[in-house]
C-alpha cells in the first residue's frame, strides 16, 4: 500500500504548467491512498480529479473556502467517510473553515492489510501558534481512540502538520511526550527509514516558496504515518521519500515536496491478529 501525502498549492503560480509536472510524477508515482491539502472542488471543476485522472474514490472535506478549496482524500479502494471534526480553538486565527480540521475514513484496502482507517490532519499553519497545534494535535489523536474503542485496527495519519519533528504537537503524536492527559505512538515514517535526516518539505531550496518565508530555513512538515500497538508500528513501514522535490523543465509541481510512504503488513504481534 503505497500512501502519499500533498499540499498541492491550489491554483497559485502557472496552474497550467504545474497540472502538467503535477500530474505526470503522480502517474509515475502511482500512490494509492492520497492526503490532499490545498486543492479545489466546486460544481463543474474537481482539481483531484484533473492530476489523478480516474481510478480513484474522492472525497472532498467540509470547511472549504469560498473559492471551493480545501483538503480531499483519493484511494484507489472504496472509502467511507467515519468522521469529520472541526479542532479550531482559537478562532481569531482562522478565516477557512479546512484548516484546523480532521476526517477520518474507512478506506477497504484488500487482504492482507484490510480495511483500515486514514486520518487526515490538518492544523494552524501560523508560527507562534503551537499551543493550538498541541491543542489540535490532542483532538485528533482523541478522536481516533474514540473511534477505535479499544479494537485492534491499523490507523495511517498523513497530512500537513506544519510543525517540525522537534515540536511539541509532533512530539506528542509521535508518543515522545504527553499532552493533557493523554498520550499515543505514531510511527514517524521517514524517521523509521531516515531517522534525523533532514527530509525537508518546505524549503527555500523550491522557488515557489512565498518570499515571506524565506527568512526560515528548511523544515520538514508534512507527514505520513502509522499509529503503533505495543511493539510498535501496526504496519511495516519499508520505504519513505520526498518526492516531487525537483523542477521539471524549470517548473516545481507545488510549493511543498510530498512524502510518499510504502506499507505493508506487519508481524501479528505488532498488528491486529
Amino acid at each position: 500500500m503505497r500512501v502519499l501525502t500533498l499540499n498541492a498549492f491550489s491554483h497559485h503560480r502557472d496552474w497550467p504548467a504545474r497540472c502538467r509536472v503535477l500530474a505526470a510524477g503522480l502517474r509515475d508515482l502511482s500512490p494509492d491512498v492520497v492526503a490532499f491539502q490545498e486543492v479545489f472542488a466546486s460544481d463543474g471543476y474537481d482539481q483531484v480529479r484533473e492530476v489523478l485522472g480516474s481510478g480513484y474514490h474522492v472525497f472532498h472535506q467540509r470547511g472549504r473556502d469560498e473559492d471551493g478549496g480545501g483538503a480531499s482524500i483519493a484511494s484507489r479502494w472504496p472509502l467511507e467517510v467515519v468522521r469529520e471534526a472541526d479542532v479550531q480553538f482559537d478562532k481569531r486565527l482562522y478565516k477557512s473553515g479546512w484548516i484546523g480540521s480532521l476526517a477520518v475514513v474507512e478506506i477497504g484496502v484488500p487482504e492482507p492489510i484490510g480495511p483500515l482507517l486514514l486520518a487526515h490532519h490538518k492544523p494552524t499553519w501560523q508560527s507562534g501558534a503551537e499551543l493550538e497545534r498541541e491543542q489540535q494535535a490532542v483532538a485528533s489523536a482523541r478522536i481516533v481512540e474514540e473511534l477505535l474503542a479499544g479494537a485492534d485496527r491499523h490507523v495511517v495519519l498523513a497530512g500537513d502538520f506544519d510543525a517540525t519533528p522537534d515540536s511539541g504537537s509532533i512530539r506528542f503524536l509521535t508518543g515522545r511526550q504527553s499532552l493533557d492527559g493523554l498520550s499515543v505512538y505514531y510511527q514517524d515514517a521517514w524517521a523509521a527509514i531516515h531517522g534525523d535526516a533532514p527530509g525537508h518539505t518546505f524549503t527555500p531550496d523550491n522557488r515557489l516558496r512565498s518570499a515571506r518565508w524565506r527568512p526560515r530555513p528548511g523544515r520538514r512538515i508534512d507527514y505520513v504515518m502509522v499509529r503503533c500497538g505495543d511493539h510498535g508500528a501496526t504496519l511495516d513501514i519499508t520505504s519513505c521519500d520526498v518526492v516531487l522535490d525537483q523542477p521539471v523543465d524549470g517548473v516545481w509541481a507545488s510549493d511543498h515536496f510530498g512524502v510518499v510512504a510504502d506499507l505493508e503488513q506487519a508481524p501479528a504481534s505488532n498488528g491486529p491478529p
